[in-house]
């Protein structure tokens, strides 16, 4: 069986019910998530070894977050205990034309205080296919960027593929350094990259021409990506794949959906959804990343990997929370042309 381990953060996510606002509500559903364990509890649902690493405070909220990742099948034995709480993250669900909203509330987590030297990289790695990290971690301090290049590099060093979403999240770079001081170095140790048109421009000033996806109408195209995946792939010499997700938004609640992968030499163009009635988005890249893994550690080859990754998050947005919670078959199904939603007997 194929052993993916995932760094990152999980957090306390706490969102008013239905599409409430904040001022309306007077209690929070609770659901744990973050990007790499969402990839995590995506590649569990696959049949896949997955293992989450992480630095957890040693409490109860924490051992609530690690139950979480438990019942979904992830290995979290190297899991390090330590720091004050556990981040948290509120959510305000949008619709139509209200966007939803995210207010961070993870300073002082236990993964924000972690340090190089606190995991045993080759301990974790020795047995593994894949490591997988995100954009999300090094923005969150300067101990959690200097852990993550410590694991990308004990990962070159042992010759475990190594792939990143780059994931920009501007709310959280707040340590003194910038995007672009930082992630090249990381970036620079990876076989497979995930972004799409915000990541690449504010990580690397890269950015599509003639692309505007806020006022596009929901109409995205593969093939103007294709200029930033090749100047990725000429930035970053060792990756072998380059991919954006493509996102049209109609609304909060109206998206078109589909995905690229470059590999060098071809463009390959997986089939566009209209999710015509989103459930919850946030994730999406998440389970996106997390069926690329599977697919091309399954698949003969990146179309068939790329549409396995695009009927995944398509399938994502149909689920309240941030974890995928499908199955291999169910993916299947979809990308069979099968987008009935018959109820199954």
């Amino acid at each position: 069986m194929k052993k993916v381990v995932t760094f990152g953060e999980i957090m306390l996510r706490l969102s008013p019910p239905g599409f409430k606002r904040f001022s309306q509500t007077y209690h929070f559903d609770v659901v744990y998530g973050g990007g790499e364990s969402n990839v995590s509890v995506s590649l569990a649902n696959y049949g896949l070894n997955s293992c989450f690493v992480s630095r957890i405070p040693n409490n109860d909220i924490g051992e609530c977050a690690i139950m979480e990742l438990r019942k979904r099948g992830v290995d979290t034995k190297y899991v390090a205990r330590g720091g004050e709480r556990l981040g948290i993250y509120f959510l305000e669900t949008g619709a139509v034309s209200r966007g939803s909203k995210v207010i961070y509330d993870r300073a002082y987590s236990g993964m924000a205080s972690i340090q190089a030297g606190m995991i045993d990289w080759d301990e974790v790695l020795k047995d593994a296919d894949w490591f997988h990290w995100t954009g999300i971690t090094p923005a969150i301090s300067q101990g959690a960027a200097d852990a993550c290049l410590e694991a990308i590099q004990a990962a070159n060093k042992l010759g475990v593929t190594v792939s990143t979403d780059l994931n920009y999240r501007k709310k959280l770079w707040k340590y003194g350094k910038e995007p672009g001081e930082v992630m090249p170095d990381l970036v620079a140790g990876c076989d497979v990259i995930l972004g799409n048109e915000e990541d690449a421009e504010k990580h690397f000033g890269l950015h599509p021409e003639n692309v505007d996806v806020t006022h596009g109408g929901g109409e995205v195209d593969g093939k103007s990506y294709l200029s930033v995946l090749q100047q990725l792939m000429t930035m970053f010499p060792r990756a072998k794949k380059v991919i954006t997700t493509l996102r049209g938004s109609i609304s909060a609640s109206h998206n078109t959906w589909s995905g690229v992968l470059y590999d060098g030499t071809t463009l390959y163009e997986a089939p566009t959804y209209q999710m015509t009635h989103i459930v919850d988005r946030v994730g999406g890249g998440d389970s996106f990343m997390g069926g690329l893994i599977y697919g091309l550690l399954n698949y003969e080859n990146d179309q068939q990997a790329l549409n396995f990754a695009v009927a995944a998050s398509c399938l994502k947005h149909t689920i309240k929370g941030d974890s995928n919670l499908v199955s291999v078959a169910e993916v299947e199904k979809l990308m069979s042309g099968d987008a009935s939603g018959r109820v199954s007997r």
